[in-house]
């Protein structure tokens, strides 16, 4: 008999009951195999990169645009402002919406909506008004996409092997932050026509779009359980789904991983069974009201405010350094708009190494966990979380990270106000990146441990909490450093 922890008061039974344990006897937690997720994780990756992709290419065009539409740098400022608050928005409405309608459906419409404002944005390019309106709807496309992946962690992936998933996804979020800030740059170095700027994000929403509609399973598990439910809707099918028929029986590589939703024939002799309590789980879950509201019960839950709070002011932090980025290097060392591009290098750097890195740390802290407590993992059914300390495992080390992010940006603040040389700062940048996408991962995941039943919608209020912190924090950044300094800003 394995050592279990007393059963939690979960968030679960304030959203709605654990659905998943009902069938846990019968059913397989998911027939996604490896190979399936391995590719799942890929796509998944390039969806996320969207929203730092489109928020950070744009910060070296401020000055640019601000001459080129004759306006005040304020007023340019609150585009960001506007980006911001739907960056928030967009999780709530289209996060939840996946978890009663399904995943596939809501990043068509996400990334529809993606692809015409940015159309938008390079056709008018002098109106302002035009430029605050498109942002907002541009913000909106692009933010759900990463709680919507992390919906699809929670579909095809047993808590003991999220961060397999998670970690990558991670990685491939930061991307966007890498290479953003150097296109951006570089068009205002050049002072080019920035218009073309929107017509590559044309081009990348264009390619996401059909990667998604022609290649992404449907996972929500309300719509096909565990994967072994047929899926119906035109929809919830990929546009390769007509292939099966004839070349994917022939075809055993790639495309039958991705044109085929995983059917029963993967499923033992208790195939019937389980296919009658895969259907009762989805009759379930179906009779789920859509409440676009629910993120605001899990924002006063017990068991969600520390962990959103340690998830969001870590956030606001790094967001805070991001946007002081570009002043206080052209300030204090004297880079053009190109150099404050390739500034933002290392801290993108470090964000993937820690988003990987702390993937693998988060299973490997859950098989340590399993073993101090003499639970044997259930690699079928997954392990019911309100009888394993799950909060636990996913903040084992925490306390180790913490310290060394706050000590990294107090140096990073010294550093500044000191004009210590250029090297040091941005060493300490890749020192917050390492460590604060490590806090961002675990914390998310374990929202979504706590929270299965409603994955995305989870996620969503992780994000309506980072976005409201980190719109406090680009508020407050400047008048701060100018009245305490950038050295003593940093411990606040």
């Amino acid at each position: 008999m394995s050592k279990q922890s007393p059963t939690r008061e979960s968030g679960h039974a304030s959203i709605g009951p654990s659905l998943e344990a009902e069938a846990q006897q019968s059913v397989a937690y998911t027939i996604f195999n490896v190979r399936q997720r391995r590719l799942l994780t890929f796509l998944l990756g390039l969806t996320t990169t969207i929203s730092p992709l489109t928020a950070t290419i744009y910060f070296p065009l401020l000055p640019l645009l601000a001459h080129r539409m004759n306006t005040s740098a304020q007023a340019i400022n609150l585009t960001i402002t506007i980006y911001i608050i739907f960056q928030a928005l967009s999780p709530a409405i289209f996060a939840t919406l996946s978890d009663s309608l399904g995943r596939r459906i809501v990043y068509l419409i996400t990334l529809t909506l993606y692809v015409l404002s940015n159309l938008g944005l390079a056709l008018v390019q002098n109106s302002y008004v035009a430029l605050l309106v498109l942002r907002a709807i541009q913000s909106l496309g692009a933010s759900a996409a990463s709680a919507i992946a992390y919906g699809v962690v929670a579909d095809v992936c047993i808590p003991a092997e999220r961060g397999s998933m998670v970690g990558p996804i991670s990685m491939a979020l930061n991307l966007g932050t890498c290479i953003g800030p150097i296109i951006g740059g570089l068009v205002a170095y050049k002072s080019v026509n920035y218009g073309w700027i929107f017509w590559f994000l044309v081009l990348v929403g264009v390619v996401l779009l059909a990667a998604v509609a022609g290649f992404l399973p449907e996972t929500a598990r309300n719509v096909v359980g565990n994967g072994s439910l047929e899926a119906t809707r035109w929809w919830e099918r990929t546009w390769m789904a007509p292939l099966r028929s004839g070349i994917i029986t022939t075809w055993h590589g790639i495309m039958h991983v991705w044109t085929t939703t995983p059917r029963s024939s993967h499923l033992t002799e208790k195939g019937n069974h389980s296919r009658m309590d895969e259907n009762a789980i989805v009759a379930k879950n179906k009779l789920k009201i859509l409440n676009p509201l629910q993120c605001l019960k899990i924002l006063v839950m017990k068991e969600a405010v520390p962990i959103l709070l340690v998830h969001g002011f870590s956030y606001m932090i790094d967001f805070s350094i991001q946007t002081s980025i570009p002043s206080a290097f052209t300030d204090l060392y004297h880079f053009n708009e190109l150099e404050v591009g390739l500034s933002y290098l290392p801290r993108g750097m470090g964000i993937i190494v820690g988003g990987y890195a702390n993937g693998k740390l988060m299973d490997r802290n859950y098989r340590i966990t399993a073993k101090q407590i003499g639970h044997m993992i259930d690699r079928e059914h997954g392990d019911d979380i309100n009888e394993f300390p799950i909060e636990r495992a996913r903040t084992r080390g925490s306390p180790y990270l913490i310290g060394i992010l706050t000590c990294s940006v107090i140096g990073y603040g010294w550093a500044l106000d000191q004009h210590g040389h250029v090297a040091v700062a941005l060493v300490l940048q890749f020192v917050q990146g390492v460590f604060q996408s490590s806090i961002y991962v675990f914390s998310n995941t374990l929202l979504i441990d706590i929270l299965s039943d409603t994955p995305s919608t989870a996620a969503a209020t992780a994000s309506i909490t980072r976005c409201a912190l980190a719109a406090l924090g680009t508020a407050t950044v400047q008048p701060l450093i100018g009245v305490l300094g950038r050295g003593w800003y940093s411990p606040c």
